[in-house]
């Protein structure tokens, strides 16, 4: 700091000067050749007017007051006002000198740039009226890309969002931290979890959160996907389901399937093949209405393919159909009442069917042993 009588300020520079006989600081600004008075004394200074280029802003700490024309304030002693804690966001203009009491905060940065497919997300410090929309203090919202972000003091920049891309045979598993209406204007409660399949670029919602990217399950002619509700609702199929109840979706329903937030993945289940010698007995199958025939049994015959729906399982497994020479026969026992062609049966009847021939047995007996000549 000088203390020479006389200052030369150059052309955008300036110095602050104290009247003692006021206790009064003002700003002089180059160009001129100052000459300081014995009751003076030179503060600070000579420093550089504050420059701001295009596209670029600055912060300044206990900015000074100005009434509604832009002139400065001042009290009745001269001194300059301030508004003491408070920030002001100065943008593009002349070379400007910091008054008695204002402060630089940081540097003179460029503009932020907010580029495609990102957001900036802003809370408000304090109650305001932003483009339009009015805010209180701790309201938080997107600013969306491309753009160029203006900063204000009222508001804060939390963090920069990146935009999830959705591909193809993909969703976002999405879950709301609060009350809010989304873009579709849907009603989205807090703790509630929806899927978005909409293929492309998507940035969450300032209320809601991204729990996972769920992948879609390909169905093929031999691959099946086995789901259970987890609660009761209706599916994309427009068939409501009931919570715990159990179904299939094959290739015939969709060629792909993403899970829904009610759905859970039970498994894949295999296609099951018979061949034209071949047949097998299910238990307790599922009728058309996707009702289980709990305690009966269904047989099958080649050639033929299908799944097994949940809850059918397999008596025995794929079986072979008994082929019967001329000389053999195959001892039978009735499992439960029934006609058999022209004959009744009872439980435990048994009888002999004798070769030469094909035979499969009715899902009402129990096929023993097989015979020929050999055996007693």
């Amino acid at each position: 700091m000088s203390t020479a009588a006389v200052i030369r300020i150059k052309p955008y520079f300036y110095i602050h000067v104290l009247d003692n006989n006021t206790n009064v600081t003002r700003v002089e600004v180059g160009p001129q050749t100052f000459t300081r008075q014995d009751h003076e004394k030179l503060v600070s200074g000579p420093d550089a007017m504050i420059m701001i280029p295009p596209r670029h802003y600055c912060i300044i700490q206990n900015p000074v007051q100005r009434d509604s024309k832009g002139n400065i304030l001042k009290d009745l002693a001269g001194q300059i006002k301030n508004r003491h804690g408070d920030e002001e966001v100065r943008f593009e203009q002349e070379p400007f000198p910091l008054f008695p009491g204002e402060k630089l905060f940081g540097k003179v940065s460029p503009l932020q740039v907010v580029a495609p497919n990102t957001a900036l997300k802003l809370r408000a410090t304090r109650d305001l009226v932003y483009k339009g929309t009015k805010y209180i203090a701790g309201d938080e919202w997107l600013f969306k890309g491309p753009n160029t972000y203006v900063p204000q003091v009222e508001v804060q920049v939390v963090e920069i969002v990146q935009a999830r891309v959705i591909k193809p045979l993909q969703a976002l598993r999405l879950r709301a931290k609060k009350q809010f209406t989304d873009a579709n204007g849907t009603v989205r409660k807090a703790g509630e979890e929806y899927l978005n399949k909409d293929i492309g670029a998507y940035i969450p919602h300032v209320d809601e959160e991204v729990a996972e990217t769920v992948n879609a399950y390909v169905l093929t002619e031999k691959k099946a996907l086995a789901l259970r509700a987890k609660q009761t609702f209706t599916d994309v199929f427009g068939k409501l389901r009931k919570a715990g109840e159990e179904w299939l979706v094959t290739i015939k329903d969709a060629e792909s399937h993403i899970p829904d937030i009610s759905e859970q993945v039970v498994g894949e289940v295999p296609v099951t093949i018979l061949s034209s010698r071949e047949y097998c007995v299910i238990i307790d199958p599922v009728d058309e209405t996707g009702r289980h025939l709990l305690g009966t049994r269904l047989l099958r015959k080649g050639e033929v393919s299908f799944f097994l729906k949940p809850g059918e399982k397999l008596e025995a497994g794929i079986q072979k159909v008994h082929v019967l020479e001329s000389e053999e026969a195959l001892l039978l026992r009735a499992r439960e009442s029934y006609l058999d062609k022209v004959e009744p049966r009872r439980p435990g009847d048994r009888w002999m069917i004798y070769g030469p021939c094909d035979y499969v047995p009715p899902v009402l007996c129990v096929d023993t042993t097989q015979y020929n000549n050999n055996n007693n």
